[in-house]
């Protein structure tokens, strides 16, 4: 068996740190090195068959080495991101011991202690714990790896699990490593403490060196001692008290032991907070969730879940507009009341970014640095549970107060819309509060759909039509179009609303449902909505007189008033903007090569324009030609409309446009064009 390396010597008041794992097999092939015989003894060597002394091949059991500054360095700097940490640590070891006597002893309740010494440079922290003895001390606190509490909790081998008696439950350290953390502060650490069982007390003194310095002590308090002489970048530690209040409020405000500083009568941590009542007062967690997070909530949930794994505390909807949908849901988590971190992440679902609050997740693992929790089974299980959770209040609330609902809905707006692209079950929420801007007024999905019904003397297979509009320089123009048809216009000027409206559409399985977009192109929008007849393309030559409107040009019977209407394509309008762009050299490469397969996975389309036939002067323009003057007033009054619809006009429209001014003045002077 590979005994443990031993620091220091080998008298009664010296202690071994124990390292564990405490001994590997490995297995290392020899390099051969020219002029060097090669012999093959001891237990743990073996001679490969027929083989020379040269080539052959040997084994060996060595045990781990470890350096033990650098282990203690490594957790300054890697394992521990602040250096507030080991504050943390020791309060949670004095807390353990705590614990530990109350389950021997129901009616003690115990204290933790935290005194500055400025002139000494010292921070101790003190508590009234269980205690250890001699060799509690020596087989313990300078074990890195595993502790008391660890074995408690099953961690450890059975030999060294007999030797400690009680169980884990209600205790938070694990890894055996808490009080190490401390050398990031400390140059030198003395811990003194006496087990009530014990005449004496013990004395454990270690610093920078490798040896360990166990001694009796006169100590006849029960309980334990830590004290951190500060290395003298840190005195300040000792000296300013607002630190040190900030990280025991940061970590340790809702452990159920009061924490008191520099012998001051009032404790430092609040102890006990309604969310994690057994039967809590709304109102009252609404008010301390304000007081803890700084804001109010718009609805403060409640819960307490016993099964498949505990989950206690509150979360609440935050009025903060999360700006886009890749912002994380962020909540501060406790493991038996020990704040683990203030933002951990992906516990919620994605779709609740706008949620906070504290939960007390006493089934999680924290990791080794106790900032943040095992992504393991059990934490998994947590997320589930969540999410089942927060959708059953949810629902209830879409059932019993809509009214409340649609109202964060409406606050929280886009967040939900564009999550529940991803999620049918947020979509079927969404359909009952979430309202669509329409020509007829915001209007749930369920209100749009039933004003859709198809007109049976136009669609011969669809039971609903759903006409919308993505470009909001139409929304007026369409909402007057709209304005004597039963059916609505909804406006999505948000592609997230568009795709939403389309996902929960096709949720509707059982409805032949068709989402067409507003304008003449669309089947029947013409006939239905805008109530033209005979619509048709333009001729070839027309066509190539309103090339510079760089719009699909059609002509049909409509309003007589009304010479031309002209329709846009948003997509069209964003891809004559880029190409601006990318000729004046605007655009990174990159960024033009994700703009370029963006529309060649989603063509453009063109903006559309009809002509009025029964319009005198469209009628006597099309019946002179493309060469007349009357043709040059047409094509001003197509870039005209497309104009006032919002179209961007290009270099070569300006350019006719002048030249179409020109020529119609001519022909009003009776003066020659030329």
């Amino acid at each position: 068996m590979i005994q443990s390396a031993h620091l220091g010597s080998n008298s009664k008041t010296t202690s071994s740190l124990r390292l564990l794992p405490r001994a590997v097999t490995t297995l290392l092939p020899a390099k051969q090195l020219p002029g060097v015989r090669y012999f093959l003894n001891g237990p743990n060597q073996q001679r490969a068959p027929n083989s020379t002394e040269v080539d052959s091949v040997w084994t060996r059991e060595i045990p781990f080495r470890v350096d033990i500054a650098g282990v203690i360095e490594i957790m300054g700097s890697s394992l521990y991101s602040r250096l507030d940490t080991p504050i943390r640590e020791l309060i949670q070891n004095a807390h353990d011991a705590i614990m530990r006597r109350r389950s021997r002893d129901l009616s003690f309740r115990g204290r933790i202690d935290i005194r500055q010494d400025a002139a000494a440079g010292t921070l101790t922290f003190t508590d009234d714990g269980i205690g250890l003895s001699a060799l509690d001390a020596e087989q313990f606190l300078g074990t890195l790896g595993i502790g008391i509490t660890g074995l408690l909790k099953g961690r450890g081998s059975d030999e060294q699990r007999e030797q400690v008696t009680g169980d884990g439950d209600h205790l938070i350290g694990q890894f055996g490593i808490g009080l190490f953390s401390a050398f990031m502060l400390a140059d030198r650490l003395i811990v003194e403490s006496r087990r009530e069982d014990c005449e004496e007390g013990v004395r454990w003194e270690a610093g920078p060196g490798t040896s360990i310095q166990l001694s009796s002590c006169d100590r006849t308090a029960v309980g334990t001692s830590v004290c951190l002489q500060l290395k003298p970048q840190f005195r300040s530690m000792a000296e300013n008290s607002e630190p040190l209040e900030a990280a025991i409020r940061q970590y340790a405000d809702f452990l159920n032991i009061p924490i008191h500083l520099n012998g001051g009568a009032a404790r430092v941590n609040v102890i006990n907070v309604a969310w994690f009542e057994p039967t809590p007062d709304h109102e009252a967690i609404e008010l301390e969730l304000a007081n803890y997070f700084n804001e109010s909530p718009l609805d403060v949930i409640p819960i307490h879940v016993e099964k498949p794994v505990f989950i206690a505390g509150a979360l609440y909807i935050s009025p903060q507009r999360t700006p886009g949908f890749a912002d994380e849901a962020t909540v501060a988590v406790t493991v038996r009341r020990m704040v683990i971190s203030r933002r951990v992440r992906d516990l919620l679902p994605p779709w609740a970014s706008f949620l906070r609050g504290v939960l007390e997740l006493e089934d999680c693992s924290p990791t080794a640095s106790r900032e943040d929790l095992v992504r393991d089974d059990r934490f998994q299980m947590v997320r589930t549970s969540l999410d089942d959770f927060l959708y059953a209040h949810l629902e209830k609330m879409a059932e019993d107060e809509p009214g409340r609902l649609e109202a964060i809905v409406n606050w929280h707006r886009y967040i939900l819309a564009g999550a529940a692209l991803a999620e049918a079950r947020l979509r079927a929420l969404l359909s009952k509060v979430y309202r669509f801007k329409t020509s007829r007024g915001p209007l749930l999905f369920s209100e749009i759909l039933n004003l859709s019904a198809a007109d049976a003397l136009h669609e011969a297979d669809a039971d609903f039509v759903i006409w919308y509009n993505a470009d909001r320089r139409q929304e007026r123009y369409l909402d007057d179009v709209f304005a004597s048809n039963r059916t609505p216009c909804v406006h999505v000027f948000r592609s997230f609303e568009e795709n939403l409206l389309a996902s929960m559409l096709s949720d509707h399985t059982s409805d032949h449902i068709e989402l067409r977009p507003a304008t003449p192109s669309s089947a029947n929008f013409a006939s239905s909505v805008m109530g033209m007849a005979e619509l048709e393309e333009s001729s070839a030559d027309w066509s190539d007189f309103l090339r510079s409107t760089q719009a699909r040009v059609m002509i049909a019977s409509f309003q007589p008033s009304l010479p031309v209407v002209a329709f846009l394509n948003e997509r069209y309008e964003l891809a004559r903007t880029f190409e601006e762009l990318r000729k004046d050299g605007d655009i990174p490469k990159g960024f033009q090569r994700m703009i370029d397969a963006h529309f060649r996975q989603a063509p453009t389309g063109q903006n559309e324009v009809i002509l009025n036939r029964d319009h005198r002067l469209v009628q006597r323009a099309l019946k002179q030609g493309p060469r007349s003057p009357l043709a040059s007033v047409l094509r001003l009054l197509v870039l005209n409309a497309l104009n006032s619809a919002g179209a961007g006009r290009g270099k070569e429209a300006a350019q006719v446009q002048t030249e179409d001014l020109d020529w119609i003045a001519d022909a009003l002077w009776g003066h020659d064009s030329k």
